[in-house]
Formats: C-alpha cells, sequence, structure tokens
C-alpha cells in the first residue's frame, strides 16, 4: 500500500477510528507541534552519548503513545483507553519528574538564562531546540484541552519542557 492515498487532498485527515477533521483544526495542529519535538528529539539521539539516546528512546515512545491519545477525539477515548493503548498517566509525569530531580540532584541547575549552542554541543542545543518544541506544543495542548479533556497530557508536556532544559545543560557539561 502506498503512503499516497489522496484522502487529504480536500484539507481532511484520519484519526483513529474512522473519524476525520480538518487539517487546520486544532487536535491537528498539536499533533504536529508533537510530531516535530519527536523529530527533534530523532537529532538530538544521533548527536548525543549512548546514555542520552536511551533517554531521548523512552521520551519518543511517550511521545508516540501520546499522539496515539490526541489522534482521538473526545467521543471515543474510552473505547481507546478500553483497548489498552498507550496513554500518558501520572505515572509518565512523575517520571519525567523523577528524572529532572536527578539530574537537579547530580549538581545541574537553574543558573541564569542558557545560551543553547553556546557550549559547542549539538545534542544540547538540539535538546533546547526540543525545549522550545515541547513548549509550544504544551500551549497548543491547553487550547485543545478547552474542547475536551486531556488527563495528563499538559503536564507531561509541561514537565518534559523542564526536564530537556536540564538534559541540555547536563549535556554541556
Amino acid at each position: 500500500m502506498s503512503i499516497i492515498t489522496g484522502r487529504g487532498d480536500e484539507g481532511y485527515t484520519d484519526l483513529l477510528y474512522g473519524k476525520r477533521i480538518a487539517k487546520t483544526s486544532l487536535r491537528v495542529a498539536t499533533l504536529g507541534a508533537i510530531d516535530e519535538l519527536n523529530t527533534t528529539l530523532g537529532v538530538v539521539r544521533c548527536h548525543g552519548s549512548e546514555s542520552l539516546a536511551v533517554e531521548v528512546d523512552w521520551l519518543q515512545e511517550k511521545l508516540v503513545g501520546l499522539m496515539g491519545e490526541l489522534a482521538v477525539l473526545p467521543e471515543d477515548l474510552e473505547r481507546y483507553a478500553g483497548d489498552t493503548m498507550p496513554q500518558i498517566g501520572p505515572e509518565e509525569v512523575a517520571t519525567v519528574e523523577e528524572r529532572a530531580k536527578a539530574i537537579e540532584a547530580a549538581g545541574v541547575s537553574f543558573a541564569g538564562w542558557a545560551r543553547p549552542g553556546a557550549a559547542g554541543s549539538l545534542a544540547a542545543a538540539f535538546l533546547d531546540q526540543a525545549r522550545t518544541g515541547a513548549r509550544r506544543a504544551e500551549r497548543k495542548a491547553l487550547a485543545l484541552a478547552e474542547e475536551g479533556p486531556l488527563p495528563q497530557i499538559t503536564l507531561f508536556l509541561n514537565r518534559l519542557s523542564d526536564y530537556l532544559w536540564l538534559l541540555a545543560r547536563r549535556e554541556e557539561s
């Protein structure tokens, strides 16, 4: 089957469970922001250490699940949960917080505004780009949450941006 279907030629795209929405919708814009974040993390993965790649892999796995959750309209969320599809819950939020606190415990903390790229680390610079992408995705998700519940997604994105900032500072050291 070809990836080129022509189904989007009229300006609509498919969601899960056979629903279609306009490509200009806030839901699709939110999905796009998270996809961009995931792509930036892929670049981080290529330029960072092996241990950083492991952390990025976990984040990308969560973001793919998050995109699946957002690819469901509010009226289908119960069905999605019943299908045991990946979701962002309190455990994922707590894990990001724990990982951020571990970096802080190792001595990395806020000491003024960062200048992305100044330390010469491509991985750190792309982590900063990912951080700004996480903030953009969070703003879009907050707006989307006005249309229907996004249980832990906005919290996860908020914590994720802080975690990415800390990862960038750790990579610079």
